[in-house]
């Protein structure tokens, strides 16, 4: 505990005020450098001393909300108590800048789409901004300008960056102590290097590799898919019951939703044990309308109790489709292509049969909802419809940023292995799990479902633009064709690369694209394969030493695994993840030792808050109507794990505590000198009591932040505090101005501002603006760089019962003065405490302090059960005295 000057009245203003607070001090921590990470004593101190945080990356596309305000003040909570603690805190912050999300914002925001097959233009202007036409009207799909890809990235940068302004802003006045030397955009070219170098590796060691399989896309954004991207969601439907003939024998019926993919079917397929089937297993049936033969199978996955017992297998229709069609070593045969409709050619398999007119008139170039009405009216016409459709919902696999179902389409895309398949590496990264430390815990069995539920590989490729490309190129063959079995890599002393731009070694631009030449891989990678790598991103994973990207082998030696990875729990399918994937392959370990999962924000009506459903309120105007301070306030309220309402009247209460801070303070520090030992000068036994009581706060709260429980803290540190200025203050005010003597006054100096320095300091990290500018009245420094208080550091030998029963009789005689409706400056003349006799020793202890609050006469003591005041005259101002009790 430093020796403290005396408050001047400079420091501490006439009337304490949270308006401006969060210019004056964004500022100076902006200035002063507050939160910099201190590379050189993180590379000197023991690794346990050093905090490193794998800071979630906001995805910069359009607007935050206030779900990431509630996560964040969680995490910032943790980096300023560990910073408190005397570690070193490395905590950058990342923009999620590329991927699906900022191509639809483009779209959207500019009218304009990609066409990879136009020119670029230099000094391209969009043909609107911000979503709308020069009249004002909302700009529609069909109204988007296709450009370039060039154009088209060059737009989704300019949009993300300036994106990342605002969200700056609104992070550094939110009062987030991150480092904002230490940053990246996932899109960047360190990001694109690092993400292409571990591409690289995972490809050398055959963790990558690339396949043409059914696959889920999205017609809407002409990409596929990956599983844990996947949103299951009610469609309306209908059932058709639909007759596959035999030869001289009755027809079998199965009910599709999707009459549409008849011209694909490849089998039917009904459970073994299903009685009604078991003579047709090895048998053929032909397809109504075109006549194809396909066999009678039978898998263990079929429903005997749903519908028919008995349904079609199309190549592709769903996911089960395509797990029959795999073990089932059915053929290929898909209609359905990228942009959703029937391909334009008629299959080989139609041509020359009863359906091939059929086929080619009304089915050819439609769409899923078109040629399901051509073949339902065509299946009516030819009696093949047993009766009529029957309306339904069904569950449907949506993208889960995507508006229409999404389709099974056969192409080539890239992998990475996840355990999907391998039941070796699926226990090793259930295996990983065990390995970090879930908070709460039980998050680890989302963790460990997820990995063991997976039915295929992790798909990292997108059909899009604004991402970071493979590095790999093709030969083209004498004949033109491409030769996808010979991949040209990148080296990685070329990282980052553009293969539409850049050439590979040995070849030279005017060869892209012809017989003897190269072409590019036309994809980029899924945004997660670059977010998965957030940890070597911020930490320096070396992509070439002295490359100018950043690279920093030394400091990810020093802090990597890291020690904190806070994110929300919807994402711990894809993004914690695939974060512990590509450690797991890359470096053998875990990224990261504890996992802290935060829960939703739920509107009024208990449903999540975002911005694809419309129902998110935004952060600015919630901080320009309540203050930084409130509005992490109730965050802070929110423990991890848990889903919080949305409530601006928790936030009042954040507001009302922040205003309290600085109007407790200014009266604490407004007795006078306290310099010299402060601890040795506290003798009295109620200050002693006070800071007893002090003492298991800090105790708590510490025990709160080292057990992830920082709710907790704040909520025990809250508690004392209104206990603190409802009671002590009052009890302390007479002796602190000296009106008992110089010893007892010192004593009551001291203990007030030793409490006060404790108490900002726990509520440092909660806070931070109200706490700065309390401690900058009477003391250097920020208060945020000040060490974490301890019990030991306050004075022994106090008892906190005394203050508790103390605080109990002055209730009591609150009471009374309430009950007479009289003012709490009415005088007691006489009265009588009762109650049980070591509460009342308690209580004689702080007798002066108890009378002078009061203005208790004469006190009296008497053994009771509890504390109450008895026989109590009061005597109003101007009136003659009232009895009470």
């Amino acid at each position: 505990m430093t020796d403290a000057p005396a408050p001047t009245t400079s420091q501490i203003p006439e009337r304490p005020t949270l308006d401006g607070l969060e210019e004056k001090w964004m500022q100076v921590w902006r200035d002063e450098q507050t939160y910099a990470f201190d590379r050189a004593r993180a590379l000197e101190l023991p690794r346990e001393q050093v905090f490193a945080i794998d800071t979630p990356p906001p995805t910069a596309s359009g607007s935050l909300h206030v779900g990431h305000v509630f996560s964040y003040t969680h995490t910032d909570c943790m980096a300023r108590y560990k910073r408190m603690q005397g570690l070193e805190v490395f905590y950058p912050i990342g923009w999620d800048d590329n991927g699906l999300p900022t191509e639809r914002r483009v779209q959207n925001y500019y009218g304009v789409r990609g066409d990879a097959t136009l020119p670029y233009v230099e000094d391209y202007e969009p043909p609107f901004s911000e979503g709308v036409d020069a009249k004002g009207k909302a700009i529609k799909p069909a109204d988007q300008q296709p450009i370039s890809r060039k154009n088209f990235i060059e737009l989704c940068d300019i949009l993300t960056v300036k994106d990342e302004v605002t969200f700056e802003s609104l992070f550094r006045r939110l009062g987030f102590s991150l480092d904002w030397n230490i940053s990246y955009r996932t899109i960047d070219e360190r990001s694109r290097a690092v993400a292409q170098q571990a591409f690289l590796r995972n490809l050398e060691r055959g963790e990558a590799y690339q396949s043409e399989a059914p696959g889920l896309w999205d017609v809407t954004f002409q990409t596929a898919v990956a599983q844990a991207e996947l949103e299951a969601r009610d469609y309306p439907g209908a059932y058709h019951r639909v007759a596959f003939h035999r030869d001289g024998a009755d027809p079998v019926y199965i009910e599709t939703t999707r009459p549409e993919l008849i011209p694909s079917v490849v089998a039917l397929i009904a459970h073994p044990d299903d009685e009604r089937y078991q003579p047709l297993f090895g048998t053929t049936v032909a397809s109504p309308l075109f006549g194809v033969e396909v066999p009678v199978l039978a898998h263990h996955a079929a429903e005997m109790d749903k519908g028919a017992g008995i349904a079609m297998c199309c190549t592709f229709g769903d996911l089960t489709d395509v797990m029959w069609w795999r073990e089932l070593r059915l053929p290929i045969r898909s209609l359905i292509t990228r942009n959703g409709r029937l391909q334009a050619e008629t299959p080989e398999w139609i041509a020359g049969g009863p359906g091939e007119q059929l086929y080619a008139a009304e089915l050819a170039t439609k769409t899923t909802f078109s040629a399901r009405e051509a073949v339902v009216k065509a299946l009516r016409e030819s009696g093949d419809l047993d009766g009529e459709p029957v309306k339904t919902q069904r569950k449907a696999n949506f993208y889960e940023k995507g508006d229409k179902p999404l389709e099974i389409v056969t192409s080539r895309q890239w992998y990475i292995r996840n355990g999907g398949r391998e039941a070796d590496l699926r226990a090793a990264l259930v295996a990983r799990g065990e390995e970090i430390d879930f908070h709460p815990s039980f998050m680890r069995a989302r963790y460990r479902n997820w990995v063991e539920g997976l039915n295929g590989d992790w798909l990292i490729s997108r059909q899009r633009f604004f991402g970071v490309p493979f590095p790999v190129w093709y030969p083209v063959t004498a004949d033109g064709e491409t030769d996808h079995d010979h991949p040209i890599l990148a080296p990685e002393s070329a990282l980052p690369v553009d293969p539409q731009i850049d050439v590979p070694d040995g070849y030279d631009e005017t060869q892209r694209g012809k017989p003897g030449g190269f072409v590019a891989d036309p994809d980029i990678m899924d945004t997660w394969a670059t977010s998965s790598l957030s940890p070597q991103i911020a930490a320096g994973w070396p992509v070439r030493g002295g490359d100018g990207l950043g690279s920093d082998a030394k400091l990810f030696e020093a802090i990597f695994p890291m020690d904190m990875r806070p994110q929300a729990h919807d994402i711990i399918r894809t993004w914690l993840f695939s974060t512990v994937t590509r450690a797991h392959f890359e470096h053998g370990t875990v990224p990261w030792r504890n996992a802290a999962i935060s829960g939703w924000i739920l509107d009024p009506d208990r449903k999540k808050m975002s911005k694809s459903k419309g129902n998110a309120e935004t952060p600015e105007d919630v901080v320009k109507a309540h203050g930084a301070d409130a509005v992490r306030y109730w965050a802070a309220s929110g423990r991890l794990g848990t889903d919080a309402a949305y409530d601006t009247g928790q936030m009042k209460v954040g507001r009302r505590l922040a205003i309290k801070v600085l109007n407790a303070s200014k009266f604490a520090l407004g007795f006078g000198d306290v310099s010299g030992d402060l601890p040795a000068a506290v003798t009295n036994p109620l200050d002693l009591s006070m800071l007893a009581a002090l003492g298991d706060v800090v105790e708590k709260a510490t025990h709160g932040f080292e057990s992830w429980d920082y709710t907790r803290s704040l909520e025990v540190t809250e508690s004392f505090f209104w206990t603190f200025c409802d009671d002590y203050l009052e009890l302390v005010k007479d002796r602190a101005y000296g009106g008992r003597g110089e010893a007892d006054g010192a004593s009551a100096r001291a203990a007030l501002r030793i409490a006060l320095e404790t108490l900002l300091r726990l509520f440092a990290p909660f806070i931070p603006y109200a706490t700065e500018e309390v401690w900058s009245w009477f003391e250097s420094g920020s208060v945020h760089r000040q060490a974490w208080p301890t019990r030991q550091e306050l004075p022994h030998g106090g008892d906190p019962a005394v203050l508790a029963a103390v605080s109990e009789a002055l209730a009591g005689v609150r009471k009374v003065k309430s009950e007479a409706k009289l003012g709490m400056r009415a005088e007691v003349r006489t009265m009588t405490l009762v109650g049980p006799a070591e509460q009342l020793a308690h209580v004689r202890a702080a007798d002066g302090d108890l009378r002078a609050t009061g203005r208790i006469g004469d006190l009296s003591y008497g053994e009771g059960d509890g504390i109450e005041v008895r026989e109590a005259e009061l005597i109003p101002a101007d009136k003659k005295p009232s009895h009470s009790g």
